[in-house]
């Protein structure tokens, strides 16, 4: 399994390299994975070229591929003007538009204040959404007076533990043999976040509807669309 990290820190040493490892390193306390850093000011020339003429380097398509093959995605920019950082921005524009869907994505972002801690929601998370990542529950924001904060840790271990259980593939393949024997099989998610009841691949019945419960105890609760139309209805 392979992680693949995007910095988009302009300095050496950053904050926002800084972060990037740190939630690097709480994912694979959890997972065994190889990691892959991907430093975008390395690759600023480059990207801008490919604007310019349409075709990437070798060194740009390089990086471009190891995204797309990546098991999952850590994404970290420092903000400005209140948003992701214009490198940032252009390596996601260069990219191919399948190469994110599906691929879980962990976000994270720098800045000096935390006035701008909600960068992760109202830019980050909606761009990654209209690539169709699978965006993580939680992103991270490091203020410059929240380094060394337990606070900041707490949220990175926490990141870091739901990149690895959706990216660990040992669920189908444990499902598997329980589905094979016509039984009702108990399995992770997509990514082990929560359990999902299977029995519904084997007892076939309608899907069309939508999610309105992830529980762990109970799995997804899928509510017919019919139904849901029929509560609508004024009687």
């Amino acid at each position: 399994m392979k992680i693949v990290v995007v910095s988009a820190g302009l300095s050496s040493p950053s904050s926002t390299r800084l972060l990037a490892d740190r939630l690097a390193a709480a994912t694979l306390e959890h997972v065994d994975a190889e990691t892959e850093v991907l430093e975008l000011r390395d690759l600023a020339t480059e990207i801008a070229q490919h604007f310019v003429t349409g075709f990437p380097s070798a060194r740009l398509a390089a990086a471009l591929d190891a995204v797309a093959a990546a098991d999952g995605l850590i994404a970290v920019t420092p903000v400005f003007a209140a948003s992701y950082s214009g490198l940032f921005k252009s390596f996601f524009d260069v990219i191919d538009k399948d190469a994110l869907t599906g691929k879980p994505v962990l976000l994270g972002a720098t800045g000096g204040t935390a006035r701008h801690s909600l960068v992760t929601e109202h830019a980050l998370r909606p761009l990654f959404t209209y690539l169709r990542a699978l965006v993580l529950p939680t992103a991270v924001y490091a203020a410059s007076e929240d380094w060394g904060q337990e606070g900041l840790a707490q949220r990175i271990a926490r990141a870091g533990g739901e990149l690895a259980r959706f990216t660990a593939p040992a669920a189908a393949a444990a499902a598997a043999p329980a589905a094979a024997r016509g039984g009702a099989a108990r399995t992770t998610g997509p990514v082990g976040a929560f359990d999902v009841d299977t029995t519904a691949a084997i007892a076939p019945r309608s899907l069309t509807g939508a999610i309105t419960s992830v529980d762990p105890g109970d799995g997804f609760v899928t509510v017919p669309f019919e139904q849901r139309l029929a509560a609508l209805r004024v009687p």
